[in-house]
């Protein structure tokens, strides 16, 4: 699918799925569509204020989130409400399966924080992905998901903003 095409306009459905279960669901506005990656825009989904002590995210907040069809992660620009770059929040997931409605994607518990200014680069829960017993369950997509998560630090700041701008 093109971005031009009829479909990546609207709005769609967006499916965090973890350990096998529904982590949270809401909808989100297409912005475009290559056919490899969808970006989309949502406002912050979750209730209240959420303090990771590096950033919160909060009610008001804009997220830009682009998923690949092939690629082990999906990167979400933050902004606060009045426009201000928070950063970007990195998640490692499987490809993401992208339908028409919805867009299906499997977190595999490992994260990366990358501040505004590009600052801080920081790897997350990588103590929840070695408990998940992802390594013993499926060797393959664990070693994926930890190249993912290098490839990720690798990028940092100014790699991100050249991803995301060229695809």
């Amino acid at each position: 699918m093109s971005a031009s095409s009829a479909e990546a306009a609207g709005t769609v459905e967006i499916v965090l799925v973890k350990a096998g279960r529904t982590k949270i669901r809401y909808p989100a506005e297409r912005v475009s569509d290559d056919g490899v990656r969808l970006t989309v825009r949502a406002p912050w989904a979750a209730e209240g204020v959420r303090d990771f002590g590096f950033v919160r995210f909060e009610p008001g907040d804009v997220f830009t989130e682009h998923y690949w069809r092939d690629r082990w992660y999906a990167v979400k620009e933050v902004r606060s409400g009045d426009g201000t770059l928070k950063g970007w929040y990195c998640d490692v997931t499987r490809p993401a399966g992208i339908g028409a409605a919805e867009v299906v994607v499997e977190d595999l518990d490992l994260d990366l924080w990358v501040s505004a200014d590009g600052s801080e680069v920081l790897r997350l829960d990588e103590d929840e992905f070695a408990a998940s017993g992802l390594a013993a369950s499926d060797p393959e997509a664990a070693e994926r998901a930890a190249l993912a998560l290098d490839e990720l630090a690798a990028l940092g700041r100014d790699g991100l903003v050249g991803l995301l701008s060229r695809g």
